[in-house]
């Protein structure tokens, strides 16, 4: 008879042995493997975040009315020119230029801007006695047509109802500070209109209804070749009671021109568990920096990715 061989008691628990060392080993590498995962995601998901953030915020200050830039420390009660304001002042308020509106529609043939930014001063249709201004190349009826989707109808030059006008303001020489461009007293900016309220028939001429803003003193009031057209302020504003986690809202929608302040605006998150952000200007140079931290959402670990960013 043929003697059969088999394992024998010892042998199979070295190889059960054997196993778990490489099955325990096995299982702390995929362990490993998971929590640089997560943490890898949450770097990579902090880092896109924080520069959306910022790039939101600059495209907006890109095209900003650069001295009504103003900074806060005490929720809107008192302001101060931003070079001037220390890293208290986390509430920062500017009035926006209608940029979408500048850049106008397609015309059927080619785009056409919503306002050209230039005032003919020798046209016969800018006068002040009928307060109207020739605004060459523009296309009034386009640029109310984006005003209005922007605003949901509450800025507007058609006379709709309920709506408040946009404002032009001068590219001139101007006297006074910030503090003139918002309420109790807004005096650089101007309300316009179009002519009858009718844009389509009155594409290139402005209506002032309110006239012009007069800081020089004369009888006519202030009036320069270039202007911006603007229907909204902007004003960035920390949320929460947390000096290290907070979210960093957006305002917006709101007219200083018409005696409304950011309390009158809407209100959009654009950052949680903000753990930074500072706002300084040199010049005309403004720049920003950013940190939003994880805040354990991925695990145990906290992380943070901080970001600054520039704008002329």
């Amino acid at each position: 008879m043929k003697k059969r061989s088999a394992f024998t008691m010892i042998e199979l628990v070295m190889v059960i042995v054997v196993f778990g060392i490489v099955a325990s080993i096995g299982a702390e590498i995929v362990a490993s493997l998971y929590t640089n995962y997560l943490r890898t995601r949450a770097i990579n998901q902090l880092q896109s975040q924080t520069e959306i953030t910022l790039e939101q915020i600059a495209k907006r200050l890109q095209y900003r009315i650069k001295d009504s830039v103003r900074a806060s420390d005490d929720n809107g009660t008192t302001w101060s020119a931003l070079p001037s304001a220390t890293a208290g002042f986390g509430i920062i308020e500017w009035i926006g230029i209608s940029n979408e509106s500048f850049l106008g529609e397609h015309n059927g043939t080619s785009i056409v801007p919503g306002w050209s930014g230039l005032i003919d001063m020798d046209s016969n249709n800018t006068k002040f006695a009928t307060k109207t201004l020739e605004t060459p190349g523009s296309r009034l009826d386009f640029a109310n047509d984006i005003i209005k989707a922007l605003t949901n109808n509450a800025v507007a030059m058609d006379g709709t109802a309920g709506a408040i006008p946009p404002a032009i303001i001068f590219k001139g020489i101007k006297l006074g500070t910030f503090a003139n461009y918002y309420p109790p007293t807004p005096t650089y900016e101007n309300n316009v209109s179009c002519i009858a309220n009718n844009c389509a028939a009155n594409r290139t001429t402005f209506s002032l209804p309110n006239g012009l803003s007069n800081l020089n003193g004369n009888a006519n009031g202030d009036l320069y070749e270039q202007y911006y057209l603007v229907h909204t302020a902007y004003t960035l504003v920390p949320v929460g009671a947390n000096a290290n986690d907070y979210n960093l809202t957006l305002v917006y929608n709101y007219q200083p021109w018409a005696g409304e302040t950011y309390a009158n605006g809407t209100t959009s998150v654009l950052a949680e568990h903000v753990s930074t952000f500072r706002i300084r200007q040199d010049g005309d140079i403004v720049r920003i920096k950013l940190c939003i931290h994880d805040n354990n959402q991925s695990g145990s670990f906290d992380f943070s990715a901080c970001k600054e960013k520039v704008i002329y």
